[in-house]
């Protein structure tokens, strides 16, 4: 059977999500924080050095709403299939470790003649209080899934600026990234099996998307949110290329004479652009 329309709307969950400040550190190791200078972003990497108090960065909020992937939506090839887009909106800075529980709905699916895009949202919520903690939405590209008679869906504006960046900031990868990233629960094969990558048209295990997300985040946090977490209300992004472990990506932002709105994109070693359409809301602070 080809994906099935009649699954928009299903809902998986609530189940149970726990953390401690052992997997936000985990994350925060994951996605490049200290990799430059081991005592640069103690604040993410660490919960006990003396006047630093600990942060989360704030794209853990994706991979806390994780799950076990796509509900059921009908047949399509996993090897083919790829995160898209991915938007995250926080109530407020997440908590280093906790207890929540999660939902996700099935929101859209957008035919696209050969291939398909998928949409989920996912709701977090503070188990004790009831607070909603984040709602991620998630875009999954699968490849040749398409033709199912499905709407083609929607095209958001967005225009980069045509001045000059405010940020142009360079940083590499590691060889092993996607190997300490699926550590913080990705276990997809894409990102670690050759026989599997190949399977999907890759020369190689290429590196998550998630992983080249929380890369950007990170940077946006440190360089035009000076290192405060909590500032972060929404931030997404659209997977245009994939990224090889090792690669050097470059991050460019532009931000509103306010300073609440950036808008960004991510660049290979090429130039070409591997996260775009960026957009991250900022607080007061």
């Amino acid at each position: 059977m080809p994906l099935d329309p009649s699954r928009i709307g299903t809902t998986v969950g609530p189940w149970p999500v726990s953390w401690t400040d052992r997997d936000s550190l985990l994350y925060a190791l994951a996605v490049g924080a200290g990799q430059r200078d081991p005592l640069a972003e103690l604040a993410f990497t660490t919960e006990n050095s003396k006047g630093v108090a600990q942060q989360v960065i704030p794209s853990f909020a994706v991979v806390l709403g994780f799950g076990e992937g796509l509900p059921d939506i009908g047949d399509y090839d996993r090897t083919r299939a790829v995160h898209a887009e991915q938007a995250m909106y926080l109530e407020g800075p997440l908590p280093a470790a906790g207890d929540a529980t999660a939902t996700t709905v099935v929101t859209d699916m957008w035919d696209k003649g050969h291939d398909a895009i998928v949409w989920t949202e996912t709701e977090l919520v503070d188990k004790e209080s009831g607070r909603l903690l984040a709602r991620n939405r998630t875009g999954a590209f699968l490849g040749g899934a398409g033709g199912f008679g499905g709407e083609r869906g929607e095209n958001v504006p967005w225009e980069l600026s045509s001045g000059d960046p405010d940020l142009d900031i360079r940083v590499r990868t590691r060889p092993e990234q996607a190997l300490l990233y699926r550590l913080t629960g990705d276990r997809n094969p894409l990102h670690s099996d050759p026989t599997f990558a190949t399977r999907g048209g890759f020369p190689r295990p290429i590196l998550h998307g998630m992983c080249t997300y929380g890369y950007t985040a990170r940077i946006l946090v440190n360089e035009l949110a000076h290192g405060d977490a909590g500032r972060v209300a929404s931030m997404s992004g659209r997977f245009t290329r994939p990224v090889l472990p090792g690669d050097e990506l470059t991050i460019h932002a532009w931000a509103t004479a306010s300073g609440a709105s950036v808008l960004f994109r991510t660049l290979n070693e090429a130039g070409e652009s591997v996260l775009d359409r960026g957009r991250m809301e900022l607080r007061p602070r």
